[in-house]
């Protein structure tokens, strides 16, 4: 069986060196002051496997310590969304549990590890533009095989690698309100919103989460922010 926590760790890079753990610890003394629950942000830090697909994109991911607060992130924007609703319309949405917003102990709607969904949507963002060739690819199935990781891991993060960037695919995975969020977060650090067909990517991945136009640039924000 799969340990998804441990694989979105490997993944990311959590852990695997001290600049790993500088990047964490101010990650969540950065969440700390904005008011979030630091359980959130406990993951991990660097590029890990990730770095493989994003290439020179992997440095913005390592600043703000991997996807270590990426339920944090996630969180924070729909706290800034609620209070610009609340603001404007007497009809905000319901209020969300900082719980709901911990990738590594959640279900996706498939009924796998969210964690897994949160993969499958990163590297669905990172080769959205098309831009991993032969050799490319041929470097990172080799960096997986030697990675260490178990067969299933492997084989999970072949198929991925191999399945296509199909937005509308990846947003069905998400189960909840919370998980469309941090789902398009998460497609959105691993992209480049200026490159036309990653922009693409992200507007149809949004669309098909069904994310409010505002929560999305929320998102947006907390995005740019991290970088």
């Amino acid at each position: 069986m799969i340990d998804a926590k441990s694989l979105l760790d490997r993944f990311l890079g959590a852990g695997t060196a001290d600049r790993a753990a500088s990047a964490v610890g101010a990650a969540h003394e950065r969440l700390g002051q904005a008011g979030v629950p630091g359980g959130l942000a406990g993951a991990a830090a660097g590029a890990g496997l990730l770095a493989l697909l994003l290439g020179g994109k992997a440095g913005k991911v390592a600043r703000y310590g991997g996807a270590a607060a990426l339920g944090a992130l996630a969180y924070r924007a729909w706290q800034n969304w609620q209070q610009q609703q609340q603001q404007t319309s007497a009809s905000a949405a319901a209020p969300l549990s900082a719980e709901g917003f911990a990738p590594e102990r959640l279900l996706a709607a498939d009924g796998q590890p969210f964690a897994l969904a949160v993969i499958r949507t990163m590297i669905g963002a990172a080769k959205a533009d098309g831009h991993i060739d032969t050799e490319e690819s041929r470097r990172i199935v080799e960096a997986i095989d030697r990675s260490g990781l178990g067969a299933e891991e492997k084989a999970f993060l072949f198929r991925a690698m191999h399945e296509p960037a199909d937005p509308a695919a990846l947003a069905r995975l998400a189960a909840t309100r919370e998980q469309a969020a941090e789902l398009w977060l998460a497609a959105r650090l691993a992209a480049l919103p200026d490159h036309p067909a990653e922009r693409a990517f992200l507007d149809t991945l949004a669309d098909r989460l069904g994310l409010d136009p505002a929560l999305k640039d929320a998102l947006e924000r907390e995005a740019r922010g991290a970088s």
